[in-house]
């Protein structure tokens, strides 16, 4: 949650169960065919409480959640939030190995999970949970000590929890007007993106504690979007640019077929989008319909710009809305406006801490600056503009390249569906830059190296062009560079390695 609740709240549990007494047959929930009014949906939650409460979950408790999109995650959630345990998610599709990594961390009691999905404790579905209680009363209202626990730090092998710094409280009433996501009680919010992300995951418990009606896609699919905005006049979306990229690249005519008149708002953040791509969702929708938010799973600062401001600042993302926010060189120095360091950000002066990690420690300067690897630069004015991560910067011939900037290049080619940008070693410049890169089939080298010529300078050219059939991003829009790049390595003969050639 963004919102700083410091009065007149009340645990999550006891909101639903107002929001259930108050509107127990407006829509609380729907994904697909299926919609649970507020009062099914507290009737479910309340079973789900006592059966977990029945397996020995109590307040303060982690409890991993590895559910796809649906009802039954919502109703997971709310169940152990009415215990003041914490939800923790994680993806439904990792391997039992990648789980009880997880899960051991988390010291989780059980698992509510798929069949299949074993880390050495007991794991129940939904299913499961509900037929072990019939009572559907309301359960006495407890706080969560945590928020909820997100899952990161999986592209490394070593998972790492981010506890968050919240307490699993929200308003009582939503405050007059829009919240800061521009909520509206009357709201139908579209989630088409995986819940076990914290932006997804948090978006949708901000949308139900602001008495929306909150629709989950069970996964992401371009034209799917757009119907769905259709079919439930939603008004709210939350996109990520990777999403935005496919919507865009749908034909023409597929994209007028639907009215999509009703979305007043969409917020899109969790990785760079390329200005062009931008540009056009602005043409489209309306500078007054696109938002956007740079922060961190850790949540102690975020900047926000809307698309009219982006029009006069093109390519930011925008100015520091919470928390405090700097570049720093590589000696821990404060730099001045337009020169590009590592963003540091804090938390404001006398703010209790906004997240804690189990099986990580942060990159933290004097000061209380901490770092999540981004590079950029802040300009006069105050807005901020990434340049990348810190970890996938290239060095070519001396010069800074960042992956971020020759993705964008390739990515605005209109065959071109993902790419990903990497690193490999060159006996003469220290590295050389190697394009991976899904798009249609008729897509030739020669063609996307000519659309890049006109927009990268030569150094910052792919030597090498990889064509793949398989998307480089997952439904986040992330990408794991790393892996990507020791994965190639791993392929180049090994005389070729000893020299440092990968031509």
């Amino acid at each position: 949650m963004i919102e700083d609740t410091s009065k007149n709240e009340i645990p999550l549990g006891e909101k639903l169960s107002r929001r259930a007494e108050a509107t127990p047959d407006a829509p609380a929930v729907s994904c697909g065919e299926i919609t649970l009014g507020c009062r099914q949906l507290e009737a479910r939650a309340n079973r789900i409480a006592r059966a977990l409460e029945g397996m020995g979950i109590k307040q303060g408790d982690l409890v991993t959640i590895g559910l796809p999109n649906g009802i039954n995650f919502i109703e997971a959630c709310w169940g152990i939030w009415k215990l003041g345990a914490t939800p923790q998610p994680v993806s439904f599709r990792l391997t039992n190995r990648e789980l009880r990594a997880v899960v051991e961390l988390a010291a989780s009691p059980i698992i509510i999970a798929l069949p299949g999905m074993e880390a050495g404790r007991r794991r129940v579905t939904v299913d499961e949970l509900l037929a072990l209680s019939q009572d559907d009363r309301p359960v006495e209202a407890r706080v969560a000590p945590v928020l909820k626990a997100m899952t990161s730090g999986g592209s490394t092998g070593r998972p790492k929890l981010i506890l968050s710094g919240l307490r699993g409280l929200t308003l009582a009433e939503p405050a007059d007007g829009p919240s800061f996501w521009r909520f509206r009680p009357s709201d139908a919010v579209l989630i088409p993106g995986p819940l076990y992300h914290n932006g997804p995951f948090g978006c949708a418990i901000d949308a139900l504690t602001h008495d929306t009606h909150l629709v989950l896609m069970r996964r992401f699919d371009a034209e799917g979007v757009l119907a769905e905005i259709e079919r439930r006049r939603a008004t709210w979306v939350y996109l990520v640019p990777t999403m935005m990229s496919r919507i865009w690249r749908l034909p023409k005519e597929v994209r007028a077929r639907y009215d999509i008149s009703s979305l007043k708002t969409l917020w899109h953040f969790a990785a760079p989008c390329p200005p062009w791509l931008k540009e056009a969702f602005i043409n489209w929708l309306g500078p007054e319909v696109i938002m956007e938010l740079y922060g961190a799973s850790e949540n102690q600062g975020w900047t926000t710009i809307t698309g009219s401001e982006w029009l006069d600042h093109r390519g930011s993302v925008g100015r520091v809305y919470e928390g405090e926010m700097n570049a720093f060189d590589a000696d821990g120095n404060m730099l001045p406006p337009g020169e590009v360091g590592e963003i540091y950000m804090r938390r404001p002066e006398g703010s209790s801490p906004s997240y804690s990690y189990r099986g990580a420690t942060a990159r933290v300067l004097p000061g209380g600056w901490e770092s999540v690897g981004d590079i950029g630069y802040f300009d006069a004015d105050g807005y901020l503009y990434l340049a990348d991560r810190r970890t996938d910067m290239i060095l070519v011939g001396g010069s800074n390249v960042y992956p971020a900037e020759v993705e964008a290049a390739v990515d605005e080619h209109p065959l071109v569906l993902s790419s990903a940008a990497v690193g490999l070693p060159h006996e003469d410049m220290g590295s050389s830059i190697h394009a991976i890169v899904q798009a249609h089939p008729n897509l030739t080298e020669d063609a996307l190296l000519e659309h890049l010529a006109e927009r990268l300078v030569s150094y910052k050219l792919p030597r090498t062009i990889e064509f793949v059939d398989e998307p480089l991003r997952d439904e986040a829009g992330k990408v794991r560079r790393i892996q990507l790049r020791d994965e190639r390595i791993a392929r180049i003969p090994p005389w070729k390695a000893k020299l440092g050639k990968c031509d």
